[in-house]
């Protein structure tokens, strides 16, 4: 019998997965994707290819990088802390799967909170429109968005620094920044690939991440900083209002979607684990 439990996060799951499905793309956002391919059919393959090749090796690296910080050990033992909350014998991150799913939601829920209010803050320090911060808004925003993925992993007792599980991460996370009418489409994708590995701890599939219709969020990013430094110099007692309201709200959004699409697909990989599913 399926556990009230299960039933209910499939439940909320599969309501996430319809509005997935049956988003449609307003006129705009149609322009916007038809000008971001026309400009990159102008640019020869090969140059693409370099480019994307080195925007892909530069998410690898920060992967990498995040995951030996002090700021990210910490995170570590902080969720084992939660864990031994609910069961006193852990352990080690793998030990987390001996959760229920409810306790793992509630655990991973906790970091994407803490994570939406890094990304606020850090929006609205941007909206100051300080030169050198609108500079590193978007490594920035990108390094915290790998991040979250990363924490709602370990949450559910992957290690992020297997080379399998790394793979899977960031194709999460691409999936999560593409535009929302191709998510649907994403998600079915990274649910056949874990339900298809043979081989644990490596990765067998295609390893590429950015192609040009992912690059439509970046380009946002860079539209984002333009409006910032349109709105600076409209102050309220010495403080750019708009500007910083602009800064926060769409990096706040941006993690908001990227927690929840993890978090979506953290529950249900481990419930597809349990048999559950």
């Amino acid at each position: 019998m399926v556990p009230l439990s299960t039933k209910r996060v499939l439940e909320n799951i599969e309501k996430w997965r319809k509005r997935q499905i049956s988003y449609e793309a307003n006129d705009f956002e149609m322009v916007y994707s038809d000008w971001v391919q026309d400009s990159f059919n102008q640019i020869s393959p090969e140059w693409q290819e370099k480019f994307f090749s080195k925007l892909d090796d530069w998410l690898f690296h920060t992967h990498a990088f995040l995951q030996g910080t002090n700021f990210q050990m910490d995170a570590r033992e902080r969720i084992l802390t939660v864990g031994r909350i609910f069961q006193e014998d852990m352990k080690q991150m793998e030990d987390m799967k001996k959760l229920t799913i409810d306790q793992l939601t509630y655990i991973a829920d906790q970091q994407t909170a803490r994570s939406r209010l890094y990304s606020f803050a850090q929006g609205g320090l941007t909206g100051t429109g300080g030169l050198v911060l609108l500079g590193v808004d978007f490594p920035l925003m990108m390094g915290m968005n790998l991040r979250t993925i990363q924490l709602v992993g370990l949450t559910f007792g992957y290690e992020m620094n297997h080379p399998y599980e790394m793979m899977i991460s960031l194709k999460v996370f691409h999936a999560a920044t593409l535009p929302k009418r191709m998510q649907a489409k994403a998600w079915d994708e990274l649910i056949e690939e874990i339900g298809t590995n043979s081989l644990p701890f490596i990765y067998e599939g295609d390893d590429r991440l950015t192609e040009s219709t992912w690059i439509e969020q970046p380009l946002k990013q860079v539209f984002k900083s333009l409006f910032i430094l349109m709105f600076r110099k409209k102050l309220f007692q010495g403080i750019p209002l708009v500007s910083v309201a602009i800064g926060a709200q769409s990096n706040y959004n941006l993690t908001k979607r990227v927690s929840e699409f993890a978090t979506k697909f953290y529950q249900y990989r481990h419930l597809m684990e349990k048999g559950e599913v």
